[in-house]
């Protein structure tokens, strides 16, 4: 919640400033965040109803919360594009939102041509300029507003209930999960 938060105040400080493309490099970076929280409640619910077993979870958590692309740690992350595409179950548009970024933050069409420069066709004739707030500033608000909504819910509405019943879960079965751990060597640590 905090990297959000974070995240979320730069953005905000950027569009004052009038940074457009700073923060829309930022909301993305913020529904990555927003991404990984829905992708780990999706994973709590699927313990609960039996769909995958606590030690996938562990293994799902463990990758999520200490891997890395890098090679930093022995854990390879898991693919945002993954975490993504399941949170588009429940949230439709959160993919498209995301690659429309995404084509902001890379140096094609969209990042460089769109970004700073104005074609005119039939006098031919190219302007260059910083085009950013004229092609993107008017959709900043709707963005952040919806960034923040569905974090809101999911923060708010979605972690607290799952969280509660994966507690219940596992007080139902501790005795279980104790001699699973026993037999099948299986560790938190794992």
């Amino acid at each position: 919640m905090w990297r959000f938060v974070d995240l979320m105040s730069q953005v905000a400080y950027l569009l004052k400033k009038k940074h457009i493309l700073g923060s829309r490099l930022l909301i993305r970076s913020a529904i990555e965040t927003l991404g990984v929280l829905i992708y780990l409640n999706q994973k709590t619910e699927a313990v609960v109803q039996g769909k995958i077993s606590f030690w996938q979870f562990i293994e799902i958590t463990n990758r999520q919360m200490f891997g890395s692309k890098n090679q930093l740690t022995k854990l390879e992350s898991i693919n945002i594009l993954t975490v993504l595409n399941k949170c588009e179950e429940r949230y439709p548009g959160i993919v498209d939102i995301y690659n429309s970024l995404s084509e902001s933050a890379h140096p094609n069409f969209d990042g460089v041509c769109m970004g700073y420069s104005k074609v005119e066709k039939d006098n031919y004739k190219t302007m260059f300029k910083n085009r950013w707030v004229e092609q993107f500033g008017s959709s900043q608000l709707n963005l952040i507003e919806k960034c923040i909504k569905t974090m809101e819910d999911e923060y708010n509405e979605h972690w607290p209930r799952t969280y509660q019943k994966l507690e219940k879960w596992l007080v139902d079965n501790d005795e279980a999960l104790e001699l699973e751990k026993i037999t099948t060597n299986h560790s938190a640590s794992s």
